[in-house]
């Protein structure tokens, strides 16, 4: 019996949240702005003001995002991942550089 698997090569789409692009969604993707468009939830992006990460701003950035797992905290520099499925997640910068690769086209 095999217990190694390798992840089969996909494509997604990630935005990186920086804090300018937190308050000008001018450069987000549509199937972002259709998540902060949604009610809170599965699959929807939105300010929660219970939480404040913030790095010296007026203003907190306070966006969590809504997953098969629960609410997840977006912090400045995060990635917001929209997956295979149209499910979105966010993902630490790290992760991310270590997981993906940019794609051609």
């Amino acid at each position: 019996m095999n217990y190694k698997f390798k992840k089969k090569p996909v494509v997604i789409e990630a935005f990186q949240m920086t804090e300018e692009r937190r308050w000008d969604n001018s450069e987000w993707p549509e199937w972002l702005n259709k998540a902060w468009n949604q009610e809170p939830g599965e699959n929807a992006v939105w300010p929660d003001p219970d939480i404040e990460v913030q790095k010296d701003e007026a203003e907190p950035f306070n966006l969590v995002c809504g997953t098969l797992e629960g609410v997840h905290i977006i912090s400045p520099g995060d990635y917001i991942i929209q997956g295979i499925q149209g499910e979105i997640y966010p993902c630490k910068p790290d992760i991310f550089e270590q997981t993906y690769e940019p794609v051609e086209g």
